[in-house]
């Protein structure tokens, strides 16, 4: 697979996928400006540094998986049973990885978890 142009073309095939990423895109567009980098394993957001990512694991994983998986960085573990994994894969980064199945699961406590990630991310970019 050639590098995707943006979101859209990541997501072709995963509608489901597309409407979280929108749902996601939407949250965040409310907290002030970010970068949205589309890469061939993953659309992730950016402030200072990257703080949500979403990715398709059927390119990964075989068997019953999740439309689309939303990856969370923050600098602490949030506890919750709605996480398929929490990682520390460094000091002071914790991972979070969601996995969604329909874009009505992006509600508002994801939501919470989103804004507080971007915030803790770095300052505001000028342009998205």
């Amino acid at each position: 697979m050639d590098e995707p142009e943006g979101p859209e073309e990541f997501f072709v095939g995963h509608p489901a996928a597309l409407a979280v990423f929108d749902r996601v895109r939407s949250i965040l567009d409310e907290v002030g400006p970010h970068q949205v980098r589309t890469s061939k394993s993953q659309v992730g957001f950016r402030r200072g540094r990257g703080f949500a990512f979403l990715w398709l694991p059927d390119r990964y994983l075989h068997g019953d998986v999740a439309e689309v998986v939303l990856s969370i960085a923050l600098d602490r573990p949030i506890v919750s049973d709605r996480f398929k994994e929490v990682v520390q894969p460094a000091p002071g980064r914790w991972m979070h990885h969601l996995e969604v199945r329909h874009p009505g699961e992006i509600d508002d406590e994801v939501a919470t978890w989103l804004r507080d990630a971007a915030d803790r991310a770095g300052p505001q970019i000028t342009s998205k």
